[in-house]
């Protein structure tokens, strides 16, 4: 059976909540969810797979229409998130266009989310709930049979005879990542991937667990029905990866894992595998300030850890408590300070406009922020997620007037815009606080100077003085939020659009 995997563009995607220039820099990252499909599948299966990945050349539909035509296929995967809904649809829309026999499949947050608002799309053929990998590879095998569909878990259809929607569940996880394999990052050129906070002309990204044990208020991962607790790979199947991108031309990765030092023991041995095997690699990582210590922080340095982002997200005790972050300023002051004494960089976090926040606790985030003095910090404005215990939360208190979530996966319009939490403050006085929270921390001469002297390559500056000159211009003005990228896409839909609502 021939799969193709495709990364659809994200010309709507859904950025309401950040300033136009964080998505506008932020550059490329390889489609972990597509590849990772890919990579079980060739591994495992005797199926043909391709990917396609549109983001990176900037394919308008039609062009897009244009490379799909190219390949034969039967089956065709699709991530959905919440976020990337409209441009899923539209890419399935145009797979209907150019290959009306090939079965549609999505997987990803979304479809566990609204299984049923999404099965009812008429593009859209299949779900897989839960961690793809295995349960697609068992799906594919039973495709020709519908009498065996009920068996496979985690897969949703509409009946064939009866028309009713068939749930089967969430698909089971694995606590063997390892069986997983690697990404398939071959089937892509991997020097279209580049980030605004790489070192190096050519990233990837990287997974080494799954899951989170912490439960904040804003998140997801404690709720959702596919995670089963934390897990983790071995350090030695973490170093094989490694050394397969070092042989693609890969020598930098952000690992994108929820909280990577979750289990200290891991990281030692991980970090002396990679110095047992003399690997020449640079990696960042995200980690919960209650995970770490200075002897772990310089073990990670030494084995090529560049820099630690840090999920801070207010400044003072009161409101870390309300979002159940489960830390202290005191232990993210150590953090910060043990990291830079480790030589590594950070990245701070914070969000802004979240329950109950006052004026007085924002100005305490950006105080911490200039007294942390990360090399980064991205602030964004509060956006109750779906599926998290706030946003049912702001339902029942009448915060979030109706299950906006819900309406909008039912009916999935360009020009959505996300909620925030309108508690204490509008929407307009949340935009000029983070252009306020931006320039106040990036526009310092001291700031400037000091990243300037720490610029290792010719196109890592280049990313950073247009990105510099991006928040210089920063405006809460309404354009620049949500319409900006817009205007920069408008030539790149069809001239006739694709009916969203068919």
């Amino acid at each position: 059976m021939k799969v193709l995997l495709i990364n659809p563009p994200r010309f709507n995607e859904l950025i309401g909540k950040n300033p136009a220039i964080v998505e506008k820099h932020r550059g490329f990252n390889p489609p972990l969810g597509v590849l990772s499909l890919a990579g079980y599948l060739e591994a495992h299966t005797d199926h043909q797979v391709e990917v396609l990945d549109a983001q990176p050349h900037g394919w308008t539909y039609p062009e897009l229409a244009q490379e799909i035509s190219r390949h034969a296929f039967d089956v065709v995967g699709i991530t959905a998130m919440t976020f990337t809904l409209i441009d899923v649809i539209l890419t399935c829309q145009i797979v209907r266009e150019v290959a009306p026999a090939a079965r549609i499949v999505l997987g990803g947050p979304h479809v566990h989310l609204y299984p049923d608002e999404t099965i009812r799309r008429p593009e859209v053929d299949f779900l897989i709930q839960g961690e793809g990998e295995i349960a697609f590879a068992e799906f594919l095998g039973k495709i020709g049979a519908p009498e065996l569909w009920p068996e496979v878990k985690g897969l949703v259809y509409i009946d064939p005879v009866s028309g009713k929607i068939v749930n089967n569940g969430i698909a089971p996880s694995t606590t063997d990542l390892d069986i997983l394999g690697f990404p398939a990052r071959h089937k892509l050129d991997v020097n279209l991937y580049t980030s605004l906070l790489g070192r190096s002309d050519v990233i990837t990204t990287m997974f080494t667990s799954r899951g989170c044990p912490y439960r904040c208020t804003f998140c997801d991962r404690p709720y959702s029905p596919v995670i089963s607790g934390f897990r983790w790979r071995s350090a030695r199947h973490v170093a094989d990866e490694i050394e397969e991108c070092l042989r693609l031309g890969i020598g930098e990765a952000f690992i994108y894992d929820d909280t990577f030092t979750v289990r200290k023991d891991r990281v030692y041995q991980l970090c002396e595998e990679i110095g047992r095997r003399k690997l020449k690699f640079r990696w960042d990582v995200r980690a919960h300030v209650n995970t770490i210590d200075a002897d772990l922080l310089r073990a990670m340095a030494s084995a090529g850890c560049d820099r630690i982002h840090y999920g801070v997200e207010s400044g003072n005790d009161r409101m870390l408590k309300v979002i159940k972050k489960n830390s202290t300023v005191e232990r993210i002051k150590n953090a910060f300070r043990w990291t830079r004494e480790a030589g590594m960089e950070t990245l701070a976090y914070f969000i802004i406009g979240q329950q109950t926040e006052t004026r007085s606790d924002i100005e305490d985030s950006i105080r911490l922020a200039r007294e942390l003095n990360p090399n980064y910090v991205h602030f964004t404005i509060f956006c109750p997620y779906p599926g998290t215990e706030i946003y049912f939360k702001g339902l029942e208190q009448g915060i979030i007037k109706e299950d906006v979530w819900r309406k909008f996966a039912e009916d999935p319009k360009p020009g959505y815009e996300l909620p925030v939490w309108e508690e204490n403050f509008t929407r307009q006085e949340l935009r000029e606080m983070l252009v306020e929270c931006y320039k106040g921390f990036y526009l310092r001469p001291g700031y400037v100077l000091r990243n300037l002297l720490r610029v290792r390559s010719p196109g890592e500056l280049k990313r950073k003085v247009k990105a510099g000159f991006s928040v210089f211009r920063m405006s809460p003005n309404q354009k620049v939020f949500e319409e900006k990228m817009a205007s920069q896409v408008k030539d790149a839909v069809p001239r006739a659009p694709i009916d969203l609502h068919s």
